[in-house]
């Protein structure tokens, strides 16, 4: 007989801490967000277009981690919605650009203030120091895993 080895509980893996804190403030955004008819994602590509000139969907694509179909489909969903426009670019006719409409611009300011309150409901609790540390110990994280992609869902 193999001799068993024993199982840690779920609540022994950090892992299991971070997606249950990390699911608790992502939904709870998610839900602030749809009562402004946004996504997470389209707030995400929002603000990334926030303060541009108009951007290739490429470098779009590049800067945010995603493919060319994913941001053609976000853009498809923010251009719908009056946020987003998509013109032929003015130095090759070929391409195009993706830029905030004037609704897009004027919207991402409170949909930010939306993040700073979610942020402020679940980490006010911390000192200082103790966010600062958190802070600090998960872009560690993710600079380490080389993980650039802004997460979106």
């Amino acid at each position: 007989m193999l001799p068993v080895r024993p199982v840690p509980e779920l609540t022994a893996h950090l892992g299991f801490w971070l997606r249950m804190v990390s699911n608790h403030v992502s939904q709870a955004f998610a839900t602030k967000l749809a009562d402004r008819e946004v996504t997470v994602a389209e707030w995400c590509f929002l603000r990334a277009l926030y303060g541009k000139e108009p951007t290739p969907p490429s470098r779009l694509a590049e800067e945010m981690g995603m493919t060319r179909g994913a941001i053609t489909k976000l853009a498809d969903r923010l251009i719908a919605k009056s946020l987003v426009a998509r013109k032929a670019s003015e130095d090759d006719g070929r391409a195009q650009t993706l830029a905030l409409t004037e609704h897009g611009t004027a919207i991402v300011p409170d949909l930010a203030a939306l993040a700073d309150r979610n942020d402020a409901e679940f980490f006010d609790c911390l000192a200082p120091d103790e966010r600062e540390t958190l802070e600090r110990l998960l872009k560690s994280l993710a600079q380490r895993g080389q993980m650039t992609a802004i997460p979106v869902k």
